[in-house]
């Protein structure tokens, strides 16, 4: 296994990130974590509050898009290895302001490789640069037979999966024309700690404690894939380490839910931890217009991954879910400073405006 001395992780104080971060912080102690993170509403230091004073951590706010620091902290930090999660990432989002899209995950992603092109200058050896993606690059599977695998023709549906598929042929791109040494993973859906409450399982337990409407699109029949967000952070670290230079991996749960059936999942186990009667918020279920574009199904094909690298995914579903609502339930603080707002003026006081 290759032992870098510096690793600069962008994104890394978002909901993914982090959990990225601290298995890098924890598990290699030898190597240096740069952190840079824009902070915007989906970057929140708290995530990493456990492992912040550690020796190998450090944090640089910077934009992905600002080519000139992305520059000097190659330079700075002597970096090695990149691991690339900043991204926009909420559909919804996306179709609401498209531009911001391209620029942080398209114009980003080009700022990193480039920064990374002339800081490695061709010397490649022990260097990688791993850009972390999504099954949506994909588009939507059209029966109940078929998966997405790493040979699947790419078809985005929407701004966001648009401006990922377009990251991602720029980091080939890199690879096949100056040989930058890369490795791309597309992954299915991620739930867990930490997650912005945005997303469809934070925001729907969040409205489940506080007995609010819970949004289903159309009939609630679109079908997803889900992966608890440390069984990622586990695939990320072994193709990091282990997996083919050039190479993409398809990284997923074999865990296919209806939004409707996991949103009664949901239910259950929260109103169970609650102490609150079987079923009791089913009632809070409210049937909403269709998003634009809206995917009927996505399915990961992870076999590549298993097969090559000997990864699965951990825990089981309900299990994953047990956990993930326990900790919403414990973590009321977290909770309540997102969806307020209030550590976003904190930073904005903290660290200015970028």
């Amino acid at each position: 296994m290759m032992s870098l001395r510096t690793i600069l992780i962008t994104g890394g104080a978002g909901f993914i990130g982090s959990h990225v971060v601290r298995r890098w912080v924890e598990r290699y102690p030898e190597c240096c974590v740069v952190n840079v993170d824009k902070l915007t509403y989906a970057g929140n230091l708290a995530n990493l509050k456990d492992i912040e004073a550690k020796a190998n951590y450090v944090f640089v706010r910077a934009d992905i898009c600002d080519f000139d620091a992305m520059q000097a902290i190659f330079a700075k930090y002597a970096v090695e290895g990149v691991i690339h999660l900043a991204a926009e990432s909420h559909v919804d989002r996306s179709i609401t302001d498209p531009f911001a899209f391209a620029r942080t995950n398209v114009l980003g992603t080009l700022n990193l490789l480039q920064a990374a092109k002339l800081a490695w200058a061709g010397n490649y050896a022990g260097k990688v640069f791993y850009h972390v993606s999504t099954d949506e690059v994909y588009g939507a599977l059209t029966d109940n037979e078929t998966l997405f695998t790493e040979a699947t023709r790419y078809d985005p549906h929407s701004p966001y999966s648009a401006s990922k598929a377009s990251s991602d042929h720029f980091v080939r791109a890199f690879h096949d024309t100056y040989g930058l040494p890369v490795k791309i993973s597309n992954c299915s859906n991620n739930y867990g700690p930490y997650q912005f409450p945005e997303k469809l399982i934070p925001l729907f337990i969040n409205n489940i404690v506080q007995e609010k409407p819970l949004p289903v699109y159309g009939k609630g029949e679109n079908v997803r894939d889900w992966l608890y967000v440390e069984d990622h952070a586990r695939a990320i670290d072994q193709i990091f380490h282990e997996g083919r230079v050039g190479d993409t991996y398809n990284i997923g749960g074999c865990n296919e839910w209806r939004n409707i059936d996991l949103i009664k999942v949901l239910i259950r186990v929260t109103d169970e931890l609650l102490g609150r009667p079987a079923g009791k918020s089913e009632h809070l279920i409210t049937y909403v217009t269709d998003r634009a574009g809206h995917d009927l199904r996505y399915a990961i094909d992870a076999s590549k991954l298993r097969r090559e690298l000997g990864w699965e995914p951990s825990l089981q579903f309900e299990e994953g879910i047990r956990r993930t609502v326990r900790w919403y339930l414990d973590n009321p603080v977290w909770l309540n400073e997102v969806t307020s707002g209030e550590y976003q003026h904190y930073y904005a006081k903290m660290y200015g405006k970028i």
